[in-house]
């Protein structure tokens, strides 16, 4: 049943309802969240200072702390 965005949208919130009830849904639903802000810029800058080899350093001493 292919239809327009909002009959699929309604579809899909009447078949949750049927197998999850009301309360499920509503606790399905807020797993999902659009956020905010521009992930592609927060990432860059928070990986600026975490070069290749920076990780693979990281990955080492951990590594060799657990042995």
């Amino acid at each position: 049943m292919i239809g327009n965005p909002s009959m699929i949208r309604n579809e899909g919130y009447r078949a949750l309802i049927n197998v999850l009830g009301t309360a499920g849904t509503v606790v399905f639903l807020r797993q999902f969240e659009s956020g905010d802000g521009n992930y592609t810029v927060e990432r860059h800058k928070t990986m600026a200072a975490n070069s290749v080899d920076t990780i693979a350093n990281r990955i080492r001493k951990r590594n060799e702390s657990q042995q």
